[in-house]
């Protein structure tokens, strides 16, 4: 599922994960109402897809709620852009670890309020990311987290 801008980094580099991995990809398309996101899941379901992804933005963060809930209602394992998917009831996410983005970003207001140009501060990426997953919502659609993938979680939700 899809909505937003920079959605299309994020298409390619889950495409070359699923090409790596040999993994079939079906898009839904984008998911910005709730008409569209439910149409997007019935969609997964006639597809008989094993799970999903959804990309980060605004519009499916905002939907991350119905997001959980149809994804429980159709028991569809699924990965999330952000632990907050998770603490809302969601399977797992992998994404940036914002408290330390706002912390760079801190570091760069510092740099501009003391004189530095914002054009001569060099671009960062992400260096941190977490794993969460919750063994909860696993059970409510009858998944089994392997122990060896709980290990390397940042946080597990019981």
């Amino acid at each position: 599922m899809r909505a937003g801008p920079g959605v299309d980094n994020q298409l390619k580099a889950i495409k070359d994960a699923a090409l790596a991995l040999g993994l079939k990809l079906v898009e839904t398309g984008p998911a910005s109402d709730h008409e569209k996101l439910l149409n997007a899941f019935q969609f997964t379901v006639r597809e008989h897809v094993d799970g999903i992804i959804t990309t980060a933005g605004a519009s499916i963060f905002a939907q991350r709620k119905s997001i959980i809930l149809l994804a429980a209602n159709y028991k569809l394992p699924a990965m999330y852009p952000s632990k907050e998917f998770v603490e809302d009831g969601g399977l797992m996410s992998y994404g940036n670890e914002f408290r330390e983005i706002y912390r760079r970003a801190a570091v760069y207001v510092d740099k501009i309020l003391r004189g530095a140009k914002p054009g001569d501060l060099p671009m960062e990426r992400p260096t941190k990311f977490e794993f969460v997953v919750s063994l909860k919502a696993a059970k409510e659609i009858g998944l089994t987290i392997p122990q060896r993938l709980l290990a390397r979680a940042d946080k597990v939700i019981r």
